[in-house]
């Protein structure tokens, strides 16, 4: 459990990272100016990794649950599958909704897609790297044939 929450807190800290290589860069700024006339005139620095760091630790919690339900045999291919999930759920769905609801134009789109992509597959890469396999040895048997 505590190797859990320390290699989530290394995948939140690689979220803060990566958050400013990919958004921060003079390319993202530039695109993202789109969001001008909405965006805050500063940001939150304190909030933003108290947040990325929770969203490390919970995804390093969900993998370790996940683990042996995704697809593929090696840690590189779980990593690959759960990158893949967690894109679609968290950066794909809040594209697809900005997309109907806003004027924004579809490089930007396209940018936060591509970026989310990179994120999500490096944390998803680091947390399966740094979490041990469980062990194959004296597995805990289910309590009922239906949980197997």
């Amino acid at each position: 459990m505590l190797r859990q929450i320390l290699v989530g807190l290394i995948a939140g800290v690689a979220f803060l990272i990566l958050d400013g290589a990919l958004n921060a860069n003079p390319m993202a700024q530039r695109l993202y100016a789109a969001y001008q006339p909405i965006a805050r005139q500063s940001v939150n620095a304190l909030a933003g990794s108290a947040i990325d760091l929770a969203f490390g630790v919970l995804l390093a919690a969900l993998f370790s649950t996940l683990r042996t339900s995704l697809p593929g045999r090696t840690r590189v291919a779980k990593a690959l599958s759960f990158g893949l999930i967690v894109w679609f759920l968290r950066v794909c769905m809040r594209v697809a909704g900005e997309w109907i609801v806003t004027v924004v134009p579809a490089d930007v789109h396209a940018y936060t897609l591509a970026a989310g992509l990179v994120q999500m597959l490096i944390v998803a890469g680091i947390i399966a790297v740094l979490l041990p396999g469980r062990p194959k040895n004296g597995t805990k048997q289910p309590a009922h044939e239906y949980d197997a």
